[in-house]
């Protein structure tokens, strides 16, 4: 397991995460992208939630985070593959994100969250 992991995400909450991340991108919220972006965010402490990749090299590049995060009371996740974290986010084909900060949840994407937001809750 990777340095800046802090748990093992199963599949099907993956996959959750993933659709989460999309219902935000498309309108139903607002997101943050990359982990300068969502390093700001968590130690702001505006993040809703902060999803982070697995296959992240240097996988120091997000250690700090969920440090952060924890500190600030902000509920994280992990991913497996930031390209497809990076498509879910509605980023251009080909580009790779290592981490999205939820800033904003719309009504349409208030159950998706709530839903990811137990996982985490469960699994930190």
């Amino acid at each position: 397991m990777s340095v800046h992991i802090a748990f093992e995400t199963p599949k099907d909450v993956q996959d959750g995460v993933y659709e989460l991340v999309k219902l935000v991108g498309n309108g139903n919220g607002r997101l943050k992208k990359g982990s300068n972006e969502v390093t700001k965010a968590a130690e702001r402490g505006t993040a809703k939630m902060v999803v982070m990749a697995e296959n992240v090299n240097p996988s120091e590049l997000l250690a700090h985070i969920p440090l952060i995060c924890k500190e600030k009371k902000i509920p994280f996740i992990y991913v497996e593959d930031q390209a497809y974290l990076a498509e879910a986010a509605g980023m251009n084909a080909g580009s790779k994100t290592a981490a999205i900060a939820l800033m904003e949840v719309a009504k349409g994407a208030e159950e998706a969250f709530n839903g990811v937001k137990g996982h985490t809750d469960a699994l930190n």
